[in-house]
């Protein structure tokens, strides 16, 4: 079939802003203690990724923090480790070591700028994912107005929570800027699987196998856990 000409003169169509549009790559960015890592925060990040469309979820251990008590948290290498087994099965999920090797304090902006850079020829949108109740206190944050600046702030809570509080908490502009996730409830803490391996106490079901198979066999959380 001919082509249909143009009139002489005729202006040219200028092509449309959507066929220029460059795909995001989307980033979930889940900091935590992971003192264990756990099914809790496994299904956050997994109803994240689905929710939001993330094309990655990095999980980043924190660093071995000078301020808490040295027997209840374990070494950032053996957090690091359980959580790199932890999700090792899932293909979007990544584990980041960014926190454990930077030197002085860390702050989740530096964080956020961290994977701005890594992922900068991407064109990255990071989605930094956290719990509801550590979300109100984003305001504190070290550089808060600049995190709500760069990144989607997702606030992850059990269903049938009262978001209200938060709002108040907050205030209407701030809260706005967050997005709420309503994940699935599990009643699973890391202080529960803490204090069951001191006593002795089975933990099967609550993690992985192969992160309570590393716990048990390197004794962490106590000498009850300590094998033969």
């Amino acid at each position: 079939m001919n082509k249909k000409k143009s009139a002489p003169g005729a202006p040219k169509l200028a092509p449309s802003r959507k066929s220029k549009a460059r795909k995001t790559f989307r980033v979930g960015v889940m900091g935590g203690t992971f003192n264990p890592i756990h099914y809790g925060h496994l299904l956050a990040a997994e109803q994240a990724r689905c929710k939001f469309k993330l094309d990655r979820v990095i999980f980043v251990p924190t660093g071995d923090p000078p301020h808490k008590d040295s027997d209840a948290v374990a070494p950032s290498e053996h957090r690091y480790l359980m959580t790199v087994l932890a999700t090792s099965t899932n293909p979007y999920f990544r584990v980041s070591r960014v926190e454990i090797d930077r030197k002085g304090p860390s702050y989740s902006i530096d964080t956020i700028n961290h994977f701005l850079e890594k992922y900068t020829t991407l064109n990255p949108s990071i989605y930094f994912i956290s719990g509801l109740d550590a979300v109100m206190e984003i305001m504190t944050w070290s550089r808060a107005p600049e995190i709500l600046e760069k990144c989607v702030v997702i606030a992850a809570t059990r269903p049938g929570y009262d978001t209200e509080r938060a709002r108040e908490c907050l205030g209407e502009r701030v809260f706005r800027k967050i997005k709420i996730l309503k994940a699935s409830a599990l009643a699973i803490s890391s202080t529960d699987i803490r204090e069951r391996t001191a006593a002795g106490q089975p933990i099967k079901y609550l993690l992985p196998e192969s992160v309570e198979q590393y716990i048990l066999n390197h004794g962490i959380y106590g000498e009850a856990a300590k094998r033969g």
